[in-house]
C-alpha cells in the first residue's frame, strides 16, 4: 500500500443537518476520543488502510473496500489497525432526507442492524466512483446539485442491497489473539448492563487480569470499560426515555445506576444534555 499523507477534506452540507460528506486521509491513524452516538445514518467507506470498529458491542476489522453501515442512534468508534494510515469518505444523512427521494426506498432503510460490508475488488471502483460523484457535485455546487446528490444517494444505497443479496461474506479474521475475547466482553456488557458490572467483575468472569483487560479493551474499542459501560446504559436509557413514559428515576435504576442525580450527571456528561430535555425535544411527552 502507498504511503497515506494526512489530507483532510472540507465537510460538505445539505441544509443544516440532512446530509453531509467528508473526504479524510490520515497517516497517525487517528481514533474517536469518545463513543460517538447520532440521530442520524452513517455511511464509512474505507479506501485505503485498516481500522477497527467498534459499534454495539462488535468489533470489526475494516478493510480497504469495507463500508461500515450505521443505524441512527447506534453507539460506535473507530481506533488503529495494525496499520496506522488509512483513507476514508463519511457520509452521514437524516432519515427525513433519505424519505424524501421518491425512488422506493421504503425497504432500503433502516438497515437491519449496524454492521460492515464488503465491496469485492469488481465492486469496489462503481461504489468508489459514486462517493467521489457525490463529493465532486457537493463541492461544484451546480444548480440541482441537491437532486444529484440524493439520486446518488439512493444508487448507493441499492447497490449495498445488491450486494448484501448476492454475497455474505463474513468479517475478516481478528488481528490480536484478544480481539474476539473484547468483542466477547463488550457483547456481555451489552447484556448486562443493568448488573453492578466493574473491571475487575468482568476479568474474573472472563479469566482475564485487571490490568491486562484494561489495556486490551481500550485499545480494541477506543475508551475505557468503565466509559463503554457507562454510554451502554446511557444509550438504554435514551431509548427507553423515548419508547416509554417511565419516569427518569425508575429508568436509572433499570439501567443500573443508584443514584438518580449520578445518572443525571452522566446522562449530560453523554448526550449534552439532560434526561427530562432529551425526552422533551424528541418530542415525548411525560
Amino acid at each position: 500500500m502507498s504511503v497515506i499523507e494526512d489530507r483532510i477534506g472540507p465537510k460538505y452540507r445539505i441544509g443544516e443537518s440532512s446530509f453531509t460528506i467528508e473526504y479524510m486521509s490520515r497517516h497517525d491513524g487517528n481514533a474517536m476520543p469518545q463513543p460517538h452516538a447520532h440521530p442520524f445514518y452513517e455511511l464509512y467507506y474505507l479506501l485505503e488502510g485498516e481500522r477497527v470498529y467498534s459499534m454495539n458491542g462488535q468489533l470489526l476489522t475494516a478493510c480497504k473496500g469495507d463500508l461500515i453501515l450505521i443505524n441512527p442512534h447506534d453507539i460506535h468508534t473507530t481506533s488503529k489497525g495494525t496499520t496506522p494510515g488509512f483513507e476514508r469518505i463519511l457520509i452521514g444523512f437524516s432519515p427525513a432526507f433519505a424519505t424524501g427521494m421518491e425512488l422506493g426506498l421504503c425497504g432500503l432503510l433502516p438497515f437491519a442492524c449496524s454492521r460492515m460490508l464488503h465491496f469485492t475488488e469488481a465492486d469496489q471502483p462503481e461504489m468508489e466512483r459514486m462517493l467521489w460523484q457525490m463529493l465532486q457535485e457537493c463541492k461544484e455546487r451546480k444548480p440541482h446539485y441537491e437532486i444529484a446528490v440524493r439520486s446518488l444517494l439512493a444508487q448507493v444505497l441499492i447497490n449495498i442491497h445488491r450486494v448484501e443479496e448476492n454475497t455474505r461474506q463474513s468479517s475478516p479474521g481478528p488481528i490480536h489473539p484478544m480481539q474476539d475475547k473484547i468483542s466477547e466482553i463488550a457483547a456481555y456488557v451489552n447484556n448486562h448492563y443493568s448488573d453492578p458490572l466493574t473491571l475487575e467483575e468482568a476479568a474474573a468472569r472472563f479469566y482475564i487480569s485487571p490490568s491486562y483487560l484494561s489495556r486490551m479493551f481500550s485499545r480494541f474499542t477506543g475508551f475505557r470499560f468503565s466509559e463503554y459501560l457507562r454510554v451502554v446504559r446511557v444509550r438504554e436509557a435514551q431509548r427507553r426515555l423515548l419508547s416509554t413514559q417511565e419516569r427518569v428515576q425508575l429508568i436509572a435504576e433499570k439501567v443500573g445506576f443508584e443514584h438518580t442525580a449520578h445518572f443525571n450527571k452522566t446522562f449530560k456528561q453523554v448526550t449534552g444534555t439532560t434526561p427530562l430535555r432529551y425526552r422533551k425535544e424528541q418530542g415525548v411527552h411525560s
